[in-house]
Parts: structure tokens; sequence; C-alpha cells
């Protein structure tokens, strides 16, 4: 766990450009923008609007990236790995991203549960 909050932000940073680098060498990033109404979803992880590779791409990476740039609040929790494992189900690829955001999923709760 790093030893304070500027830590964990860096951290976070820096499993964020892991996820993303993992993605694209999984073949998994998309070179298009998503239509605007992708963007209303109502479901967790964007379900009913888009795939979830597609939701870490556009609404996660991004929101975590901006949480970094504004020192803002961690979530309460995160369980983003546990989506991923079922949504990964079966793919080899996807070991490595499934085990970055396990990281990333434990250092927000480690973050969550020290404030």
């Amino acid at each position: 766990m790093p030893a304070n909050r500027s830590d964990i932000y860096d951290r976070l940073l820096q499993l964020a450009e892991a996820i993303e680098a993992e993605m694209r060498h999984a073949r998994m990033w998309q070179h298009e923008a998503l239509p605007p109404e992708a963007y209303q979803f109502r479901a967790a992880f964007a379900m009913d609007t888009m795939a979830f590779t597609q939701w870490l791409q556009f609404v996660f990476l991004p929101r975590v990236r901006a949480i970094v740039a504004e020192r803002g609040a961690l979530p309460g929790q995160s369980f983003v790995a546990a989506q991923a494992v079922r949504e990964f189900d079966g793919v080899e690829q996807a070991a490595r991203l499934e085990s970055l955001l396990a990281d990333l999923d434990a250092l927000v709760n480690a973050g969550a549960a020290a404030n």
C-alpha cells in the first residue's frame, strides 16, 4: 500500500497507463469514438449501451485519470476486476488485464478504507 495520498494517485495513474497499454496489446482498444447515446447508460458498467471493454476505455479510464488530475475522492469501493473475470471468462489474453484491474481495485479499496 502506498505510504501517502500522493503515492496513491501516482500508483493509480501508473495502473491506468498499464491497463490502457494492456488493452492495446490485447487488441481490446477501440480507435473510433462511441456515439453520444452510448453514454446514456443506466446499468452498471454501462452494460445496456456498450461492451465492457468500451466502458473501460471510454468511461472507467477517463474517470480514474480525472480523479488523479483533480486529486479527487476515491470511490468507496471498486469491484471492476470481478466484472472483468465475468466478462473475460475463458479469454486467455485477458489474464494480465484482469490482474491489473485487481491491483487497481485493491489500491482503491485500501485507500478508501484509510479515509
